[in-house]
């Protein structure tokens, strides 16, 4: 891919980036239903799946009001970091690794520099849970001494290159706007090629980092996720909204976008105006700085956790989001007690006046995110927010929100979300709920792995590479899973559990590159990222193929809550229409209406469930035993115990020799007898 400089880019220049509408009409999926049911798995699974053929016949209009009557609560379990090659590529039913021949599947064979500069390949491969010495070692597999087992241990890997630019390279978009996906390796190794030859010799460290982010997993290691996804429906076709890290994503799931009308209003405001930084300032949002409110240059007393080394902090955000419109008649009221209303308000004055004027009843909601508030990990009873990651939180970055108590106050740690289902406090009017772990993990739970010195590292519970373990992040989704099949409200809830974005790992699927920023680099949207919806209303052991982002959440809580669609609101669609006009590019902004091929999620909800013609799921379909999700979760053989096969089950796994799943966290190349299983 050729990226154009800095200087060749000018904003009145950037109408050269827009994306072919024809374009917009790729789903990245293999077939035209969409939602088909899996191969078949256990019989418990079976007895409550009712096969597509069978399901009543419904307008979208229809299925709508259904819900709304049998739905209340949404509950978003909002995790960091993976892709859904990752997690998924080798699921049966679903587009993944080995659903084609390699040759059809962008990426499968990418070029891998060695450490002496020769050129080599690498294919996706299954990160295995140990290796042991073998009489006849296919190629690639790594082998121990005889006698001896080298543990690998998938669930806790080092984080991969997932910046704004890094991503740029490894979707490798070509001029025609499609994606050839293989640039994954090669920029992780920090490396171009060109005519067969490096730019330089990556490093040992370097070099497995380039294997790292082909890796992928299945039901042995990730049980509790297998699970819900062959219990609920699994998305194959949900994309990061951004091509960029998890700010911008984690802004994208509540506004449907990371800024761009922002920028559009504001063009000093842009990244351009700003410069290229790797924390903080400018719209739209690429990078993961931290929030305004919070950090040094926060005066107004708002009261949100100190970042106290956010020096450069986002700028404030200004543009709509559901947390707008979840104030719904009320709005005039809520808004009033802004702190800034001249700073926080004024590019939302006409979405406000639209919002107010709809006389649609507040919805309620809550971000509970760890150590925002005190936790029962903090030694005191003052909160030290040691757990607390701010750029993930996506309400705190605006004015509106963070900077007016009525609002603010819907700002919670995690902790505050178990105690509130427990005490059933949550509104008896229903509403949305975003849960986001955080560094550390509430149970006190230790990773599996075998060597003492990292179980010190990865111990977080929100999934994120580098600093999470899988299975106790999948843990806290089994938790979170049972506190709302314990609860009352489970009988009227929707769990949607998803991704902010992939952390920069493989993913084979095609990417719809629909917008551009100011420099010119693709901007929306992303790879695939997992995505999981559950429901005593929904469908069971289905796999979703409608073309999804996080727009598609907003889409379901819209319909649900009967909210304009952001991208209708006025201030929105103003300068949406500036952006075409300026820029040359027709979708800058919230993707919840307009934009073309963005689904709904309506498609994980069972017509008969919502019908009566099938009796709604029980509490017991979803909840897990806590043997089932303890450390090392079904020892880890978790594929024979859900009756699952994956796909690439009998296939060669070319584990590259030197393999290290953490070449940062534990240098050098994993032997035998250097941890004790």
């Amino acid at each position: 891919m050729t990226r154009k400089s800095s200087a060749a880019v000018t904003l009145l220049a950037l109408s050269c980036f827009a994306r072919p509408q024809s374009g917009l009409a790729q789903t990245g999926t293999q077939t035209g239903a969409p939602l088909t049911i899996a191969p078949p798995s256990s019989a418990a699974v079976q007895a409550y799946t009712i096969p597509v053929a069978q399901e009543a016949t419904l307008t979208d209009a229809q299925k709508i009001a259904l819900i709304k009557q049998n739905i209340k609560y949404v509950f978003v379990l909002f995790q960091e970091n993976r892709s859904f090659d990752f997690y998924f590529g080798s699921y049966p039913g679903a587009n993944g690794l080995f659903s084609q021949p390699a040759a059809q599947t962008p990426g499968f064979v990418q070029t891998l520099v060695n450490t002496d500069g020769t050129l080599t390949t690498i294919s996706p491969f299954r990160i295995p849970l140990s290796v042991t010495s073998l009489a006849n070692a296919p190629t690639g597999t790594i082998v121990a001494p005889a006698g001896s087992t080298v543990p690998i241990y998938p669930a806790d890997t080092d984080s991969v290159n997932h910046s704004h630019t890094a991503y740029q390279t490894k979707i490798d978009l070509q001029p025609n706007g499609t994606t050839l996906n293989d640039g994954y390796a090669t920029t992780e190794e920090g490396v171009t090629v060109t005519n067969g030859k490096p730019s330089k010799n990556p490093t040992l460290a370097q070099k497995q980092m380039g294997e790292l982010v082909m890796g992928y997993i299945d039901c042995n290691t990730a049980p509790v996720m297998w699970n819900y996804a062959d219990r609920g429906v699994l998305f194959d076709n949900f994309h990061q909204t951004v091509l960029s890290a998890s700010t911008p994503n984690a802004l994208a799931m509540i506004a449907g976008q990371s800024g761009e009308t922002q920028w559009v209003k504001h063009p000093q405001q842009s990244t351009m105006a700003y410069g290229k930084s790797v924390s903080g300032n400018g719209v739209p949002v690429v990078s993961d700085g931290d929030p305004y409110w919070g950090s040094q240059l926060d005066i107004y007393g708002s009261g949100q956790p100190s970042m106290a080394a956010a020096a450069n902090p986002e700028i404030n955000l200004t543009f709509a989001t559901l947390p707008l419109s979840f104030m719904g008649s009320n709005i005039l009221q809520t808004v009033s007690t802004d702190k800034q209303p001249l700073t926080d308000l004024t590019d939302v004055e006409k979405d406000i006046m639209e919002i107010a004027g709809t006389g649609v009843k507040p919805t309620n909601w809550g971000w509970y995110q760890q150590g925002y508030d005190h936790e029962v990990t903090d030694a005191s009873t003052t909160a030290t927010h040691a757990d607390y990651i701010a750029h993930h939180n996506a309400p705190q970055y605006f004015g509106y929100v963070s900077n007016n108590p009525a609002v603010s106050s819907h700002m919670h740690g995690l902790g505050d979300f178990f105690t509130s289902v427990q005490n059933q406090s949550l509104p008896s009017t229903g509403g949305v709920f975003y849960l986001r772990g955080g560094y550390n993990n509430l149970q006190g739970l230790t990773p599996q792995d075998p060597n003492p010195a990292l179980r010190t590292v990865f111990y977080g519970n929100d999934d994120h590479p580098g600093y999470s373990d899988v299975q106790i992040s999948s843990s806290l989704l089994a938790q979170e899973v049972n506190a709302i099949t314990s609860s009352p409200y489970w009988s009227q809830s929707a769990i949607i559990i998803t991704y902010d974005e992939t952390d920069g790992l493989y993913d084979h699927a095609p990417e719809v590159v629909r917008s551009f920023d100011p420099y010119g680099d693709a901007l929306d949207q992303g790879p695939r990222i997992p995505n999981i919806v559950m429901s005593p209303y929904g469908v069971v052991h289905g796999v979703a193929h409608e073309a999804d982002e996080h727009s598609s959440i907003i889409k379901f809580i819209n319909a649900l809550y009967g909210l304009t669609p952001l991208a209708d609101l006025p201030d929105e669609a103003a300068a949406r229409v500036k952006g075409q006009a300026t820029f040359g590019q027709p979708y800058l902004g919230p993707a919840d209406d307009v934009v073309p091929n963005v689904g709904n999620l309506l498609v994980a909800f069972d017509n008969n469930r919502l019908t009566g013609a099938a009796q709604p799921l029980p509490a017991s379909f979803y909840t897990l035993a806590p043997s089932f999700y303890a450390i090392p979760q079904l020892n880890n053989t978790g594929c024979s115990t859900l009756h699952i096969t994956p796909t690439d089950t009998g296939l060669p796994n070319p584990v590259p020799a030197d393999f290290n799943p953490r070449p940062s966290s534990d240098p050098g190349t994993p032997t035998a007898g250097t941890w004790t299983p």
